[in-house]
């Protein structure tokens, strides 16, 4: 039985993920640097210390992660005020699913804080949510296990309890690692057959989750 289900935001959630593939080729160019869309892809949920660490890897020990972050947020930010931040497929409909199934919600995000609380309230579900859980709360982002395991803890329950929510591998990998049960909701890529492997489920849109709770 699930006692609980723990949802990633960007791309699971809230339709925001398909952003981060424009502009960070965007921020990267203004830097001086050529940011292909498969290396965008493998970045998607990716925290501290694997983000910077990555692109240091790609782009040489130089590039400075941080300020070309936050000309990225920057730019998404501008271009979400103007186009408005918009809910998945079935979010409201599986928020509602668990309230009357009595079954805790939480956001489990790479996303500081104070954005996590904007998109949620811009998109009106903030009120679905028991706790709100950002990468910036544990020593290592996604795919370490941190993050679930930090979730888990506050719910005071079982990572073996809990289902978590994701629609990206690092994301899956470190929900995974945790020993949480994980149900893929694809938005910008499909499962490949290896990470299909660690999937108790995987659903076209977030309303189907309903047959794994």
């Amino acid at each position: 039985m699930i006692k609980a289900v723990l949802f990633d935001m960007d791309g699971t959630l809230i339709d925001t993920e398909k952003y981060y593939r424009i502009f960070w080729p965007r921020a990267m160019a203004e830097f001086g640097y050529h940011m292909t869309d498969e290396q965008v892809l493998s970045m998607r949920s990716l925290g501290r210390p694997f983000a910077p660490a990555q692109l240091k890897a790609w782009f040489g020990e130089e590039l400075d992660y941080y300020a070309i972050r936050a000309r990225r947020t920057e730019m998404m930010e501008e271009c979400l005020d103007k186009e408005g931040v918009k809910l998945k497929t079935g979010a409201e409909e599986i928020l509602k699913e668990l309230r009357r199934r009595e079954i805790p919600a939480a956001v489990a995000t790479a996303t500081p804080p104070e954005r996590t609380e904007k998109y949620l309230n811009l998109t009106g579900i903030r009120p679905y949510f028991s706790k709100i859980i950002s990468a910036t709360q544990v020593k290592e982002g996604k795919p370490s296990p941190d993050i679930y395991l930090y979730a888990c803890e506050q719910l005071g329950l079982s990572p073996s309890d809990c289902m978590a929510v994701e629609d990206a591998p690092n994301g899956i990998l470190a929900a995974y690692r945790a020993g949480l049960k994980v149900v893929m909701v694809p938005d910008q890529t499909q499962p490949t057959e290896e990470l299909t492997k660690l999937l108790y489920g995987c659903v076209d849109r977030l309303d189907e989750l309903a047959r794994y709770l």
